[in-house]
This record gives structure tokens, C-alpha cells and sequence, in this order.
């Protein structure tokens, strides 16, 4: 029996890290909020109900938490294209979105966020 696509959410993933070009944004962390959805086939899987077969979230997101909380970015294009690459390395990987928000980043704003996507 095939089955559509298995969607992996991460949401409001809270971490860490230099983010911006501005001096004091270089000189201390920011928080940064991080979703993250994944798309794959999820038929071998179901059928054998074994870890292997599927798609290891946890592991894609230890990677991203060491990836961000390690790194230096000036903007956030790069760091949302650095998770996205994290996000796509699986191959089994039809499609990924990740939208990074920026709490604070704008004086009367909750947030600034970029979101990119890949597909297969």
C-alpha cells in the first residue's frame, strides 16, 4: 500500500548564537527560534517499523543545534541556508523548509524571520 509523504515538524526550535553585522551583535549572542519541516517517503518504514528505515530527526537536530550554537553569521540568509543543507543531506529528502526568526531584531516588531526551501 503506498503511502504520501511523512512530514517531520520541528517547531520553535530556541537556540543561541552571533547572528548580525552590527558590533554588539558580534560581541554577544542572540536568541534565534528555528522551524523546520521535512518532507519524505515514509512506505519502507511503515511496512517494517524499523528505526533504520526512517528518516532520524534527532540526529538532524543535534546537528543543527551544534551548527548554530558553534557558528559566527553575519546575516540570516546564511544561517537559514547553513540549517537547510543540514535538513537536506538525507537522500530519501523530497523537500525541507526552515524559517528562522530573529526575536527583537526590529525595535517595534516581535520578530524578523527568512524561510527557504528545497525540493527534490
Amino acid at each position: 500500500m503506498p503511502l504520501s509523504q511523512a512530514i517531520i515538524k520541528v517547531t520553535n526550535l530556541r537556540l543561541r548564537t552571533f547572528i548580525g553585522f552590527n558590533q554588539d551583535e558580534r560581541e554577544k549572542q542572540q536568541d534565534v527560534v528555528i522551524n523546520i519541516e521535512i518532507h519524505y517517503p515514509a512506505d519502507r518504514s511503515f511496512q517494517t517499523d524499523d528505526v533504520a528505515d526512517a528518516l532520524n530527526y534527532k540526529v538532524i537536530t543535534k546537528k543543527v543545534i551544534q551548527h548554530v550554537e558553534e557558528g559566527r553569521f553575519l546575516l540570516l540568509e546564511k544561517l537559514v541556508a547553513d540549517v537547510l543543507d543540514i535538513c537536506r543531506e538525507h537522500p530519501t529528502v523530497t523537500l525541507a523548509r526552515v524559517t528562522i526568526d530573529k526575536p527583537h531584531a526590529l525595535r517595534f516588531a516581535d520578530s524578523v524571520s527568512l524561510s527557504l526551501e528545497y525540493q527534490s
